[in-house]
């Protein structure tokens, strides 16, 4: 019988059968230097390739290692999600399998949580193997996220965090469909601090957030915790009025000074335009809640599960959602 882990490692896999023989050997070489009782759970979200398998071997041969397995890809931020529905951990440290989130920085992590901080996340001070693009749009996106949300969300931090158990507990309270971890555990709060580190370039593989799936995440970040964009639909039928009243004005005095003219074309084109325009963008922006309103009522479990390597986790086979509640404290 283990004895109860005082640290989880929460890891998202999908497609990184290259990484993890070397993410194997980093965390065999780490985790004993930390001095004390730990579990990692590998959640695999639906890998196409071997992945899989090699998790499985490496549970065998190591039984603190866990393997939950997706019944499809269900994204990165379910798969955390579950990590965190799972966890027995004191500290559960939330970080990437592709080692862009060294696991030598969960050392200093776990030193701010020993010091009494509940959530301690990385800020990366550089970003190797990045493009520019990426870089630049990722800082203004992060700052403007800022200014839209009613509360301080980190910038330049991802997931790669720890947070304490009443944190967990707490997230595990928070089941929108739609999910965007690091604001959910900005916003519910306690003591955080940051440490800082540079993010290496991926070890192998190709990134698993193409320009599609960042436009994606970055559209949860804000439709998540901001009704700002809906407001904008008062906003352009302000500007529309105001245009409307200005046009109106210019076509009177055009026919009062007795400027040559074509009749009423460019009014009707310009009118249009910008209420065509108008209409179209805020359609979209309601249509973005509406839908996912419509996904919420349908009240569908967060993710299935098909296989688990040991792991004892009460419930149905094949799903686990809401997990029983329990106490902020550990018994």
């Amino acid at each position: 019988m283990l004895p109860p882990p005082r640290l989880s490692l929460v890891l998202p896999v999908f497609n990184e059968e290259e990484t993890i023989p070397e993410l194997a050997r980093r965390l065999k070489e780490f985790l004993p230097q930390l001095g004390v009782t730990y579990e990692v759970l590998f959640i695999d979200d639906g890998s196409k390739d071997r992945s899989l398998a090699l998790l499985k071997e490496l549970a065998r041969e190591e039984p603190r290692y866990k393997v939950l397995s997706f019944g499809r890809n269900f994204g990165h931020q379910i798969a955390i999600t579950a990590g965190l529905d799972i966890a027995e951990g004191d500290a559960v440290v939330v970080m990437d399998a592709d080692l862009q989130d060294p696991p030598e920085v969960v050392a200093e992590m776990f030193a701010q949580f020993e010091a009494g901080f509940d959530v301690v996340y990385g800020i990366r001070t550089k970003r190797h193997g990045e493009s520019i693009f990426k870089k630049v749009t990722a800082a203004v996106y992060y700052r403007l996220l800022r200014k839209l949300l009613g509360f301080e969300v980190p910038l330049d931090a991802g997931d790669f965090r720890l947070m304490s158990r009443q944190v967990v507990i707490a997230m595990r309270s928070l089941r929108e469909r739609h999910r965007f971890v690091r604001g959910m555990v900005a916003w519910i709060g306690f003591k955080q601090t940051k440490v800082y580190y540079e993010r290496p370039a991926r070890f192998a593989g190709e990134t698993k957030y193409p320009l599609s799936k960042m436009l994606k995440f970055a559209i949860d970040g804000i439709t998540s915790f901001s009704v700002v964009p809906v407001r904008i639909a008062t906003y352009l039928a302000i500007l529309s009025g105001l245009l409307a009243v200005g046009i109106g004005i210019w076509s009177i005095s055009q026919k009062l000074l007795g400027a040559p003219v074509v009749t009423g074309w460019t009014t009707i084109m310009m009118l249009i335009a910008a209420s065509s325009a108008a209409q179209l963008l805020v359609m979209g922006i309601l249509g973005e809640y509406v839908g996912r309103t419509y996904e919420e009522v349908k009240k569908r479990p967060l993710y299935t599960v098909a296989e688990r390597v040991n792991l004892d986790v009460p419930g149905s086979p094949a799903v686990i959602d809401a997990p029983p509640p329990e106490s902020l404290s550990r018994p």
